[in-house]
């Protein structure tokens, strides 16, 4: 179906997996405040399209697994499908963290600019190590603003591919995470409190929240969240000069469909392929059963949605 002012890419059918083959690794860095940024590059032949892939919130890996009970490694399934089609794909750890620690004492002590400082050194590095003249982003989640904010500078950049990203403020996003989960009716209100107080700017003594949202927003972290809900993903979309990607899981319960058309209606340019059955981990799931749903989040034997490989694939190589 065709949505006016933008194209939409349905994806219905997928693909079969493509047969394994060997990979070639490289271990490579750039600096970051304190110490190295470290990655892995996968680059199959050192010609075909390139791709810096941005990780979502929290202490999420080069693979895409985090100690919060992500092991779903997305992203490292989707580096080795894309090469399996000869695309090159550089996957890191964040600032502060994994092989990325020496990089600064305190990984909450980071902004989005920041990180988007860290995607164009990659891109940088990747074109003068292989020559490319330019390198696409792809931003997962929350990594998805990162890339938007990264293309507000478009040196060095092929464009834009934004996985289950936001399309509205992420203070938005998480009051309509909160309200959807019904186990979350005792402490709604002072969530939505804190979500107000963060968007104004203002910490809050973690003292004075209720189980669990005390662990799960400490002090510590209360500075990145006062800029990360500073920003509105639609606002930077329009902004960007670039060919953007918007992919959208129809059973992600992080970041729903309409974020995706709010990108795409701010960015009339962009391409917005909606994947059936695909959640916020990039797996497939057969129902709209929530426990069904999280199970994949730990399930590293569950490959990733061909759909997911197939449209990201496509559009970098058909897009030149």
């Amino acid at each position: 179906m065709k949505v006016p002012g933008f194209a939409i890419l349905a994806i219905v059918a997928v693909s079969a997996a493509a047969a394994p083959t060997p990979l070639v690794t490289t271990e490579l860095t750039v600096p970051g405040p304190q110490g190295p940024v470290a990655g892995t590059l996968v680059d199959p032949d050192g010609k075909g399209p390139a791709i810096v892939i941005i990780p979502g919130s929290g202490p999420t890996d080069r693979d895409g697994n985090n100690p919060l009970g992500v092991k779903a490694a997305s992203y490292r399934m989707l580096a080795e499908a894309l090469a399996a089609r000869g695309i090159a794909t550089l996957r890191a750890d964040k600032r502060g963290l994994g092989a990325s620690k020496a990089a600064m004492a305190d990984p909450s002590a980071v902004t989005i600019a920041d990180y988007a400082g860290d995607a164009h050194a990659w891109a940088k590095l990747i074109a003068e190590r292989t020559g490319r003249r330019c390198v696409w982003l792809l931003g997962h989640s929350e990594g998805g603003l990162i890339a938007l904010r990264a293309a507000q500078d478009p040196s060095g950049l092929c464009g834009i591919i934004l996985v289950a990203a936001p399309g509205r403020p992420l203070g938005t996003v998480m009051r309509g995470q909160f309200r959807a989960n019904p186990a979350n009716a005792a402490i709604l209100d002072a969530a939505l409190a804190m979500l107000d107080a963060i968007e104004a700017g203002r910490q809050v003594d973690p003292a004075t929240l209720p189980p669990p949202l005390d662990k799960m927003f400490p002090a510590a972290v209360q500075p990145y969240m006062i800029d990360l809900l500073s920003y509105d993903p639609a606002k930077l979309a329009a902004s960007v000069r670039l060919p953007i990607l918007i992919v959208q899981g129809e059973r992600d319960t992080q970041v729903g469909v309409e974020d995706a058309r709010a990108l795409a209606v701010a960015a009339p340019r962009a391409t917005l392929a909606l994947l059936p059955g695909v959640n916020h981990v990039l797996k497939l799931v057969a129902t709209d059963d929530r426990a069904a749903n999280r199970a994949t989040y730990g399930d590293p034997t569950l490959p990733i949605a061909p759909a997911v490989i197939d449209t990201v694939a496509a559009f970098v190589t058909m897009t030149r």
